[in-house]
């Protein structure tokens, strides 16, 4: 997408009302304690990072 101002215009001007909102934050709360694992997370990793070798 490509905007031409012209002398004088504003940014906030040509653009629609909806991009020029605050984006909503993410609640990452509500996530915390979903995931049940059976292994401790760093041997995953580990292990995950050793399948590229």
């Amino acid at each position: 997408m490509t905007i031409i101002l012209k002398k004088g215009q504003h940014l906030e001007e040509i653009l629609p009302k909806s991009t020029s909102k605050v984006s909503k934050r993410l609640n990452a709360k509500k996530y915390v304690g979903v995931l049940k694992l059976k292994e401790d997370p760093l041997e995953i990793q580990k292990r995950m990072r050793d399948e590229w070798e």
